[in-house]
């Protein structure tokens, strides 16, 4: 069972017992949460293929742990204390990227990075966004006539693989070729699925940046190649990590956010009424998405370097530590009436792009890909409603929280998306 998957069958805690993150909790993780908080901030827990951790489930503490050097992120210590077959797959180049390291190696690779991806940056994909968008929704418009779409499918699914595309400057004679290579990484846990396409993607990425030194262009990957600070530069397996970090992170974030934002909208009509009636309040009903339904479940894996102390527990040396993400943003010690979504909560101080050393540098795009696909949604379609035959269900992954598939109906007035 691969790293992202759920742990077998079976009921969360029984007497003697660690509790299992199972299947219902995949499809269910607030109601674990709950109980958790209420009893601990850290709860010894049941993995993946059973692997044992400790999850944190409260808000300071998740927080705190966020940014604690003590709590390790090196792939080759994490790997060491996981079952043979049950650490993830890909021993290979794209592993090494500042997500999986520590300082000093991490504070040298984020610091070049950051140098590449300013706001500017960000801010300059505005309006390939916005175009990517309307013509989703166009395509999505011809194709369904009577209304009925999958928006995971149609809209939420393609459009941050389209953007990391504009964002990493991909051809577009190269893009059908991009998008093969990354489909299969994105969506499978099938190893014999997965080697061919991260050999492809590698070879694909290598090609990429050899041409970008060749001919710079107005692109992230190219503001990779070029970055530096007093003469360190990325390497060439450097690069090609990092750019498969952007396109792993800026999709299933991206993915998730936009699908889980709407489906939320859709369960509270009134929200749905008021964003519709005042659209300047996209950017905080985003931030109120992020922690409402967060796109990731759980940080990524940490191991302790030490014994650490969390509340009145003790946690060992080489433990694995998981930091329930979407729990600590259901903290009722940190959020009034955490289980109510409110598109206007401010501040919204929430942990979906973590904190400290490895807050996701991604994080603007995300949240300006959210802004405006929901926008543009929105504007573009005067009814969505669920499907009345849908049965809605979570990926069978405990690190993200995303649908499998999401069918609606939609009806509009109006045929085309305001002008920007």
């Amino acid at each position: 069972m691969g790293l992202f998957e759920a742990a077998g069958e079976g009921s969360d805690v029984q007497a003697g017992e660690l509790t299992r993150l199972n299947r219902e909790f995949v499809q269910d993780p607030h109601a674990l949460y709950r109980r958790l908080r209420a009893e601990a901030p850290v709860t010894p827990v049941v993995m993946w293929g059973g692997v044992s951790a400790w999850l944190v489930t409260r808000y300071a503490e998740a927080r705190a742990l966020l940014n604690d050097p003590r709590l390790s992120k090196d792939r080759v210590g994490a790997a060491a204390l996981f079952p043979a077959g049950t650490a993830g797959p890909h021993g290979s180049v794209l592993n090494e990227n500042m997500l999986l390291k520590d300082p000093p190696d991490h504070t040298r690779l984020r610091r070049l990075v950051v140098k590449a991806f300013t706001a500017r940056t960000v801010d300059g994909l505005r309006p390939h966004i916005e175009r990517i968008a309307d013509r989703l929704l166009d395509e999505m418009d011809a194709a369904a006539p009577d209304g009925a779409v999958d928006l995971m499918e149609s809209f939420a699914g393609p459009l941050p693989v389209r953007v990391i595309g504009e964002l990493l400057g991909v051809p577009s004679g190269d893009r059908d070729k991009f998008k093969t290579a990354v489909d299969p990484i994105l969506t499978s846990t099938d190893a014999d699925e997965l080697r061919p396409a991260l050999a492809a993607l590698t070879s694909l990425l290598s090609n990429l940046i050899a041409s970008k030194r060749a001919a710079p262009a107005d692109d992230l990957l190219t503001a990779l190649v070029e970055a530096s600070e007093d003469g360190d530069q990325l390497s060439e397996d450097e690069l090609v990590a990092m750019a498969y970090l952007l396109i792993l992170a800026g999709y299933e974030t991206t993915v998730n956010l936009i699908a889980n934002g709407i489906l939320a909208l859709l369960q509270n009509s009134a929200q749905l009424a008021a964003l519709r009636a005042e659209p300047t309040l996209l950017p905080t009903a985003v931030e109120e998405f992020l922690r409402f339904e967060s796109p990731l479940n759980l940080a990524t894996v940490r191991f302790t370097t030490v014994a650490i102390r969390v509340g009145d527990i003790d946690i060992p040396e080489n433990e694995l530590v998981m930091i329930g993400l979407l729990g600590a943003n259901h903290d009722g010690d940190r959020f009034g009436d955490p289980d109510r979504l409110d598109i206007s909560r401010s501040p919204n101080p929430h942990l979906a792009f973590g904190h400290g050393i490895h807050y996701c540098v991604g994080a603007p795009l995300a949240r300006l890909e959210g802004e405006i696909a929901l926008g543009r949604l929105l504007a573009r379609f005067d009814r969505i409603t669920l499907d009345d035959n849908a049965i809605l269900r979570y990926r069978e992954s405990t690190l993200m929280r995303g649908l499998e598939t999401f069918p609606v109906q939609l009806g509009h007035q109006h045929r085309s998306a305001p002008a920007s």
